[in-house]
């Protein structure tokens, strides 16, 4: 290695630490400040030393989080679930059942519903979830996650499955395997960890949408974020509560990462080589 090449190095790894830190920093201290009084949380003069109390976090769970918990967790696992039925067999066909030409054709059609921005389609959701009464119901939420990470699922996944070779499918078929058979014997096994990473980042999206669980919901389903925003208020801002509350909702999306971190790491590079 050259010199040139040495400070190269040096220079980038020197940049990657500068960007974790610049993301972990504001995190760290959210989890500090939830360990704060209000009276702390909005000294003049931060400081890392200071008696920590878990008031913050009690009043978290008073204010009824095992609520909005429950209603984060039904949304984004069903949404999820139901986008992984549909979205991998669809992955699958294209790429053994159809010509390579059609296949990109489709799902270039596919990606271009998550080409428009929210906004514009929130008047005429908004109008047909009223007419449907799926306003304000899990059903609601599920719906708008479901066809929010359906072109994820089936991206990624058509992503995974060009890793296979034809071949491999085609012996399955030889050998007696209807193609659903094949799909779930051969091609789902050989994919598991891009199937894997596909299912986190859907529910990660879910976990932390606040666009539409605040404009579909009210009062009887609304999910974590809706809570984190209750805290924000025209009279005050708690930023001690806000930092307890934001330590618990990041909880799930963290351990999911940290627990399959093997899975996301080699689902997120698989077929980014051919």
């Amino acid at each position: 290695m050259t010199l040139v090449q040495r400070w190269r190095t040096r220079g980038l790894t020197v940049l990657t630490y500068v960007i974790v830190i610049i993301y972990l920093v504001p995190a760290l201290w959210m989890v500090l400040t939830g360990f704060k009084t209000e009276s702390q949380a909005y000294s003049s003069i931060p400081t890392l030393l200071f008696k920590p109390t878990l008031s913050q976090f009690k009043l978290a769970f008073q204010s009824g989080f095992g609520g909005y918990l429950t209603h984060s967790l039904m949304a984004s696992l069903i949404s999820t679930g139901i986008a992984l039925v549909l979205g991998i067999p669809a992955a699958y066909v294209m790429v053994f059942h159809m010509p390579y030409k059609s296949s990109r054709n489709t799902l270039f059609f596919v990606l271009s519903t998550r080409f428009m921005p929210f906004a514009a389609i929130i008047v005429p959701l908004y109008i047909l979830y009223t007419h449907l009464h799926l306003l304000d119901t899990i059903t609601g939420l599920v719906l708008v996650y479901t066809s929010m990470n359906l072109p994820l699922i089936i991206w990624m996944g058509r992503s995974y499955f060009l890793d296979i070779p034809h071949g491999i499918i085609e012996a399955s078929r030889i050998d007696g395997c209807s193609p659903w058979q094949s799909l779930l014997k051969v091609a789902l096994p050989l994919s598991s960890s891009g199937i894997t990473a596909s299912a986190l980042l859907a529910i990660i999206f879910a976990w932390n949408d606040f666009f539409f669980a605040v404009n579909f919901t009210f009062t009887n389903v609304p999910t974590l974020p809706i809570m984190v925003s209750s805290f924000m208020t025209s009279e005050s801002l708690f930023i001690s509560k806000l930092s307890a509350l934001g330590t618990l909702v990041t909880i799930v999306p963290v351990a999911l990462g940290l627990y399959a971190q093997r899975h996301l790491v080699r689902g997120l590079t698989a077929g980014a080589v051919k």
